[in-house]
């Protein structure tokens, strides 16, 4: 099970937020201060830290950067009552990787949790894998049905975009920025045209699919 830290000094909704993600199947650590949430990183490995901005000691802004001086990948979500643009641009700036505003809703928490902990693991292996169907990044390969086929390059980063984050709509615009890059000669009709192909290659896959949402984009449904 995954290790959350939760640095909150608000014991009330420390608890809460704990128990929630306790239920959610997580391992959950608790820390008041930064100092403390510190000294379980130098104890513990840590999966996700959860952690409030105005906290006694040591502030949540002062422990994320000392984070940062030493583990790079660990996902940050920030919960405070700091909500101003400036607050979340020091925050994103220092390294978070999410940002809730107080009082927040725990569910949505918790939905987000998962959301960063899937997207943590699918970087740090560099695969997905969706029932039987497993992408590999390394390989630019798409294992399913016991057959492994190596996809072009395009056709691959453009389906592992979509399976990363299932259900998110990505317009055209933010798929041929990342890509085919800034710079590239191409337009909507090579997405549309790469669409296609993945579309007849895996129009009998039993664990995901990929749907037009039309006027915007694309995005990838799992099954």
């Amino acid at each position: 099970m995954p290790n959350v830290l939760v640095a909150e000094d608000d014991i009330a909704l420390n608890k809460l937020i704990c128990r929630v993600l306790e239920k959610s199947g997580h391992t959950v650590i608790s820390a008041k201060d930064g100092e403390s949430a510190l000294t379980v990183l130098d104890e513990k490995h840590i999966d996700l830290i959860v952690t409030d901005v105005m906290m006694p000691k040591m502030d949540g802004y002062e422990f994320i950067e000392n984070v940062r001086s030493f583990n790079s990948v660990v996902p940050v979500l920030f919960v405070t009552a700091k909500g101003s643009f400036n607050d979340k641009l020091r925050g994103f700036n220092l390294g978070a990787d999410d940002y809730m505003v107080k009082p927040i809703d725990i569910n949505e928490l918790t939905l987000r949790v998962n959301a960063l902990l899937r997207r943590s693991k699918i970087a740090n292996e560099k695969r997905i894998i969706i029932g039987d169907t497993i992408l590999d990044s390394e390989a630019f390969t798409v294992t399913s049905g016991g057959e492994s086929v190596t996809l072009p390059q395009k056709e691959f980063l453009l389906l592992f975009k979509l399976l990363s984050y299932p259900d998110r709509v990505f317009t055209r615009f933010e798929i041929m920025e990342e890509i085919w890059g800034y710079e590239s000669e191409s337009d909507e009709k090579t997405i549309n045209v790469h669409i296609s192909k993945l579309r007849n290659r895996y129009e009998n896959n039993k664990d995901f699919s990929i749907e037009t949402v039309r006027g915007i984009g694309y995005k990838g449904v799992l099954k």
